[in-house]
């Protein structure tokens, strides 16, 4: 025992071990293999614990036992614990546990603001999607009717800590209720051409769960810089609206303006607005919903027009898709946490994103935000070709360019509905073909001789009478269809008040026979169109990051008979379009698995207005439209990252300041336990920066830089408090023994370390993992 100490555990944890138990404990842990493991487990996701527990088997040459993963996980519980008191002691020492104070300092490029610093039409740009690669088992008895039973899950009433969860309660109070309160004064638009292609759309409350999960996904929002905004799990159910409902409302209680990416944006905007809580408050702070880059193709042409970030202003280049990146990356984790306790899946999750943050988006913004800047910079390079394609198609000015999409929208607006008379002469004409069709089959049948029953015996007559009888009852059926259709006919032509009644020679006949033709191509064209995103989109997933074997091996099986499937709608678009008059050109193969090509499918369609000799409709024109926004949005990029790069260069001397200040103050009011930490706080935040100046130097000498790198002036003081023009000692390391901050030894920076970890342990009220652990590692690594 140590001089002061009169707990075992108490002792074991000032010598750098953890037990497996609370008290009479036999077997512990050292500090350093914990800490190994929870490094490792960042890095590689997949790690669970019970591969590691036989690695070390492997190393100390011992056969492995299953209860050595339930002892390692419990003392890596408490040690998990243990670390997460410890930063609550720091960020309270730091003012920085105030409610939403994470959200708030998400992004240094983001949030950060300066002040005089030039707007932004779009102050905050996010992203959002949901996932079910997280899903979780549930673990339930198994009833005698082959039923799921209760749960065989232990109650566990921990929480995990830190504010990246949206609790279940503030989600499900977008659920059920506020919903049928909003489809009251919600109408969706049948012909808007998005809400068939996407599963997600499809968001009852009622919606069937999938019964073999408790947890069915993650709903995910990101900055444009992709550090992690919130993040809320979905309950045995899919991508339902109230998960959108419940992020969107609290990043705009807590940032204000937002403009949101989402892959069915479209129509998410909509319910947004139309809700009777969040429609006001989004229409209060400017909110908007757009549609991504990549999803957006698979949207209608007239919903690109207005939500596509292509066409928006102030969104600059940004595609607003690095949701899928991320998931990509995440999905790693979903084989150790399928068969985890509730809450160490959200643990798990947890640890992920703020390990994510920290040494993956914040190491990697400098050289996104240069790569971004180097990309608009070539775009830009692009207006000379841009200014001789205007001169060869005669444009006479860019504003020519927004007049196009206006009157591609006007145009795209006009074929969303069939006038009604249009309809009914297209109906009258097609009861009238069939009415001519029925009257010739039934005059070929009244022709029909009936037999003579004159056969000589018994069997030659009745052979006879049953001819007969099927003769007349062709005739009698002939009759009445040919009656049922002349009612239809009658019917119309009171509806329409046709005085005299069309005839193939008649201009009424041709008029409609030409709407019908029209009608069919533009049916053929939404087959062709259906199969062609299907295809696109099932091309992205087999090429997805942890898309199993035998999920490729369905989707290419899928895609060869989707394939199929494509050139036999090609065939009948391309026969539909032959029967127009002047005919319309035929579509090969190459040009409609095309990508760019999905934009223009909805420019195809038949309208009442010719528009095959409008510029904007031809091939040099849509080029020349595409080339003019695209250096629209990459002027506004470079406007954007131009502030971004003077917030995030202001935020690194603000933040090392900030930290080497309060670093001296904590040692002087709470001695040198607190202030070691805050010191190793420091480390991590600041040991990046060092790369970060040394990217925006070499940036700041590119041509065609137009941003500064001299620091501003927050908007927030905070930390700013106490500053007194003195400059903080730059630190790209971890502290070490002997330096001019600490003249401690390394052994006596280990001592001090664990003497703060045992002062915090006093404060853990969570529990252990039970039995079950080697059970959830057993499937972990099976899955």
């Amino acid at each position: 025992m140590l001089a002061g100490e009169d707990n075992i555990s108490s002792n074991y944890v000032k010598l750098g071990y953890f037990p497996c138990s609370a008290s009479g404990a036999t077997v512990v842990l050292t500090t350093r293999v914990l800490e190994v493991y929870r490094v490792a487990r960042l890095r590689c996701p997949r790690l669970a614990i019970q591969p590691f527990v036989k690695s070390l088997c492997d190393i100390h040459g011992v056969p492995f036992r299953p209860y050595l993963s339930i002892q390692f996980s419990i003392a890596f519980d408490v040690y998990i614990a243990t670390l997460a008191i410890v930063d609550a002691r720091v960020k309270t020492a730091l003012r920085r546990d105030t409610p939403d104070w994470r959200l708030e300092n998400a992004c240094p490029a983001c949030m950060y603001k300066l002040e005089d610093e030039p707007p932004l039409l779009l102050p905050f740009l996010s992203t959002k999607d949901g996932n079910n690669s997280l899903k979780r088992w549930d673990r339930r008895e198994r009833a005698g009717d082959g039923t799921a039973g209760d749960s065989k899950e232990r109650a566990d009433s921990r929480e995990v800590p830190g504010d990246y969860y949206l609790s279940r309660e503030e989600v499900d109070s977008w659920g059920k209720e506020e919903l049928e309160e909003l489809m009251k004064g919600f109408t969706p638009d049948p012909e808007d051409g998005c809400s068939d292609r996407w599963d997600n759309m499809k968001e009852q409350v009622t919606s069937k769960a999938w019964g073999m999960y408790e947890e069915t996904g993650v709903f995910l929002s990101l900055c444009r810089h992709g550090f992690v905004l919130l993040i809320a799990d979905m309950v045995r159910s899919g991508e339902l609206a109230k998960y959108g409902f419940a992020v969107t409302n609290r990043l705009i209680k807590v940032l204000g303006e937002i403009a949101e990416g989402y892959d069915i944006g479209c129509k998410a905007a909509k319910m947004v607005n139309a809700h009777p809580v969040l429609g006001k408050l989004a229409r209060d702070n400017n909110y908007r919903s757009l549609v991504g880059a990549f999803h957006g193709h698979g949207h209608c042409r007239l919903c690109q027009l207005s939500n596509l970030a292509t066409y928006v202003k102030g969104v600059g280049l940004e595609d607003l898709e690095y949701c899928e990146t991320f998931f990509s990356k995440s999905n790693a984790l979903a084989s150790s946490t399928r068969y985890a306790s509730r809450f160490h899946r959200q643990q798990a999750i947890t640890m992920y994103l703020e390990h994510s943050d920290v040494s993956d988006t914040y190491q990697s913004l400098t050289q996104l935000l240069c790569n971004k800047y180097k990309r608009a910079l070539e775009v830009k390079a692009t207006a000379p070709a841009l200014a001789q394609t205007m001169r060869d198609l005669g444009v006479p000015s860019k504003a020519t360019f927004a007049d196009w999409l206006a009157r591609e929208k006007a145009f795209l607006l006009a074929l969303k509905r069939e006038p009604p008379e249009e309809t009914l002469a297209m109906e009258y004409y097609q009861k009238l073909v069939n009415l001519n069709a029925q009257g010739e089959r039934m005059n070929k049948i009244l022709a029909t001789a009936v037999p003579v029953l004159a056969g000589h015996t018994a069997e030659d007559y009745e052979a006879d009478a049953k001819e007969t009888r099927r003769i007349e009852a062709q005739r009698r059926h002939a009759i009445e269809l040919h009656e049922n259709i002349l009612l239809a006919v009658q019917d119309l032509e009171v509806r329409m008040d046709v005085a005299q009644r069309w005839v193939p020679d008649s201009a009424e006949w041709r008029e409609a026979a030409i709407m019908v033709q029209r009608r069919r191509y533009q049916r053929a064209l939404d087959v062709l169109q259906g199969l062609i995103i299907a295809r696109l989109f099932e091309l992205t997933k087999m090429n997805m990051s942890g898309t199993g074997y035998k999920l490729r091996k369905h989707i290419a099986k899928a895609l060869q008979a989707r394939s199929r499937a494509v050139k036999t709608a090609l065939s009948n678009y391309n026969t539909a379009g032959a029967a127009l008059h002047p005919p319309r050109p035929p579509l090969t193969w190459e040009q409609v698995v095309d990508y760019a090509f999905l934009s223009d499918f909805d420019l195809l369609r038949e309208g009442r207005e010719d528009i095959r000799e409008e510029t904007w409709a031809t091939p040099a024109g849509r080029l020349a439209m595409d080339m003019y926004f695209k250096i629209e949005r990459a002027e506004e990029e470079i406007y954007r990252l131009d502030i971004e790069i003077r917030r995030l260069w202001t935020y690194m001397e603000d933040e090392e300041r900030f930290l080497w200040r309060e670093e001296k103050r904590v040692k002087e009011e709470n001695g040198e336990e607190l202030a070691h930490q805050v010191r190793r706080y420091c480390w991590r935040q600041a040991r990046f920066n060092a790369d970060h100046r040394d990217r925006l130097r070499k940036l700041e000498r590119v041509p065609g830089f137009t941003g500064t790198l001299q620091r501003g002036v927050p908007v927030k003081k905070e930390r700013l408090v106490g500053a007194s023009g003195e400059s903080a000692p730059l630190r790209s390391s971890p502290p070490m023994s002997g330096g001019s901050d600490s003249e401690d030894s390394e052994e006596e920076a280990d001592i001090l370390a664990a003497q703060y970890v045992l002062m915090s342990m006093a404060e853990d009220s969570g529990g252990v993992r039970g039995d079950g652990a080697g059970e959830e590692e057993e499937g972990a690594l099976n899955e």
